[in-house]
């Protein structure tokens, strides 16, 4: 190991590593944005960026600038970090090659800061590869998460000869208007995706509410009461949720089928919370024990019940354990999909996930599935979004007792 540790090794080297991450990201950025051919050029990238890391090390403030005129000056020569097809216009490949050496130089200068020309420290060197490994972390994570959500955006906004033409050509012709959004009409029109929505948001809202209904005083009682096997109990809540549904769907498929309650909305809402209330038992636990039990005692000793020093003290102090719990719920409800595509037959009493289910079919268009994918994820990201620091700080108040 103690051969990189020199300026000239170890920057040639991270860089051609972050040329090869850089130019990979670039040539797919550029392909689903314009349709055209682009793939990452292995030789051009590495000679690219084994020479931004040299020059890193020694001039630092170089690196950005040359870069990106050495991009998009290689972006007309055989060794182009970013290659692309013959009919990909020449100030689009430019414009790619200039994209990837900037965006190889000046985090290369960024990721050697502090490193000599000449031998290196083991903490400098350590420095560097940890910088590299973060850039690649955000790079790696960001595409896994936008990838899928960009193509199924994408798709969902074309019409079926669109596809047919080319599957892999993710542009928009933006000229379109509104009748981009043509799927989307469509799915509420002719598919009855309003009344999916609603019975999916009746639903999941019912099953926070019955979960909390139960979750509160199981966990209240858990944390706080002393009775015989409350030690066994707190620590077997989780069982019933580590047992895999699939392993209970016929069970319950037979059970619901004698009582008369599949296709029903009641059952839907009896069930979900069976899957839900483990979990919420055992986040609302942990958020009780660090919960200073000399005030519910201050409120016991003023004359007040247990009920009521529950719902005057605990409950207005745990108002983000419980925001917590109800976001993660909500969302489990949401997604749920098993016991809904296996109990729900009736089209009138679809949830949203059976809905997008049934649209999974050789007779419809796939750009209708992907519109119906985007109506049932833009909701559920934009709650997680807006109430994220509640649910931040629900998951972490009971970490710490005190």
């Amino acid at each position: 190991m103690s051969m990189f540790r020199h300026g000239y090794v170890a920057g040639p080297l991270l860089g051609l590593l972050w040329a090869l991450v850089i130019a990979t990201t670039t040539a797919v950025v550029f392909s689903f944005a314009t349709g055209g051919a682009y793939r990452p050029g292995g030789i051009g990238a590495g000679l690219l960026g084994a020479g931004l890391g040299t020059l890193a090390v020694a001039m630092p403030r170089l690196a950005g600038p040359v870069g990106l005129a050495l991009g998009a000056i290689l972006a007309v020569t055989p060794v182009a970090a970013v290659v692309t097809g013959p009919d990909v216009a020449l100030w689009t490949a430019l414009l790619a090659g200039g994209v990837a050496g900037a965006a190889i130089g000046w985090p290369i200068a960024a990721m050697m800061q502090g490193c000599r020309p000449g031998a290196l420290t083991r903490h400098e060197f350590e420095a560097a590869v940890i910088r590299f490994l973060t850039g690649f972390g955000y790079i790696f994570f960001t595409a896994i998460v936008a990838i899928p959500f960009y193509v199924m955006v994408m798709t969902s906004l074309k019409n079926q000869s669109e596809l047919i033409q080319n599957p892999l050509d993710f542009s928009i012709d933006l000229s379109k208007g509104w009748g981009l959004f043509r799927s989307y009409a469509e799915l509420f029109g002719q598919f009855n995706f309003g009344s999916y929505l609603w019975t999916s948001f009746l639903v999941s809202v019912l099953t926070v509410i019955i979960t909390l209904i139960f979750a509160i005083p199981g966990a209240y009682a858990v944390a706080r009461l002393r009775f015989a096997g409350r030690a066994m109990i707190s620590r077997s809540i989780l069982l019933i949720y580590m047992v895999p549904m699939i392993v209970l769907a016929l069970p319950i498929y037979i059970a619901f089928s004698m009582l008369g309650l599949r296709n029903s909305i009641f059952g839907i809402v009896m069930i979900y919370p069976v899957t839900t209330i483990p979990v919420a038992l055992y986040m609302l636990q942990g958020y009780f024990r660090g919960l200073p039990a000399e005030i519910e005692e201050a409120g016991l000793m003023d004359g007040l019940s247990r009920l009521k020093v529950i719902w005057q003290i605990t409950l207005p102090l745990s108002m983000p354990a419980l925001a917590s719990v109800s976001l993660y719920v909500f969302m489990i409800a949401w997604n749920e999909f098993l016991l809904a595509f296996m109990l729900l037959d009736d089209p009138s009493k679809f949830t949203l996930t059976r809905g997008i289910a049934a649209l999974n079919s050789s007779e419809i268009p796939r750009q209708h599935l992907m519109a119906g994918s985007v109506i049932a994820t833009v909701p559920i990201m934009a709650l997680f979004l807006g109430l994220e620091r509640f649910m931040t700080k629900g998951l972490t108040a009971g970490s710490v007792k005190g």
